[in-house]
């Protein structure tokens, strides 16, 4: 035989090996090296053993980059609710199914027993489910990038109710004045990371009137179409919010 052709058997017997592997890994072993690949920052080995793999295909070196920090908070939030030893107590499969019961730390650091879906593709256990593996497939490389100005616009919404509340704590202990950006952190009420895009992806202003009897707060995506589409506005009246292209929503005088 051939140099050339060892070498193509050596990658073929190689290749089904690795193969056989995944297949006849359980939804346990499958859990658990999720996990711990997700804990290691190996995102590329971790989402290969679950239904976001589509979702990786395509993605160029750059735009991979540009989603680190989005699978970096992933890795914390898992990191945060796993102890040191990944604890598994249990599992179950009905046919194409499986659970897998996790011990996670819940807010106060208490363990609780917290279920893990699995689906089986291509004979392999995968993490997931199956309605959220059809929305990765129809998505595909956009998947991740769409999920993150969902998110974000959901963060905007949040920060704007903050944002409200925090007026009305300020104006009570100010005699009826509104505070401004650097006031309602100073007081607690809003977080200094609404100073950065680092955490939504938008820019925030909080104007207030020169009498200080009247405010509004605006925020715009850092990178339209990026980082979110939607614009915002918000006065003592509510918020509202257009896609402009990632300008400042106009607002009617009234």
């Amino acid at each position: 035989m051939s140099k050339k052709a060892l070498f193509a058997c050596c990658v073929l017997i190689l290749t089904l090996t690795a193969g056989a592997v995944a297949q006849t890994r359980t939804p346990t072993e499958t859990t658990r090296e999720f996990y711990l690949m997700m804990r290691e920052k190996k995102y590329r080995e971790a989402f290969a053993m679950s239904i976001y793999q589509p979702a990786m295909e395509g993605l160029s070196a750059q735009e991979f980059e540009d989603l680190r920090p989005d699978f970096d908070r992933m890795a914390l939030a898992i990191a945060e609710k796993l102890p040191a030893a990944i604890d598994i107590s249990g599992e179950q499969i009905s046919g194409e199914f499986a659970t897998v019961f996790v011990k996670v730390l819940d807010a106060d650091g208490k363990e609780k027993i917290e279920p893990a879906t699995l689906i089986k593709v291509s004979n392999a256990w995968v993490v997931g489910d199956k309605e959220s593996l059809d929305l990765v497939k129809k998505a595909g490389k956009k998947f991740f990038f769409e999920a993150r100005i969902i998110a974000h616009h959901n963060d905007v919404q949040d920060m704007m109710t903050r944002i409200s509340l925090a007026q009305v704590l300020y104006s009570q202990s100010h005699n009826g004045q509104f505070g401004n950006m650097a006031e309602l952190i100073a007081a607690g009420t809003v977080p200094k990371d609404i100073e950065g895009i680092e955490t939504t992806g938008y820019r925030f202003q909080i104007v207030r009137s020169a009498d200080g009897k009247s405010w509004y707060a605006t925020a715009e995506p850092a990178q339209y179409n990026r980082t979110g589409r939607l614009s915002f506005y918000l006065d003592a009246a509510g918020v509202k919010s257009g896609d402009v292209g990632g300008k400042p929503l106009p607002v009617k005088s009234k």
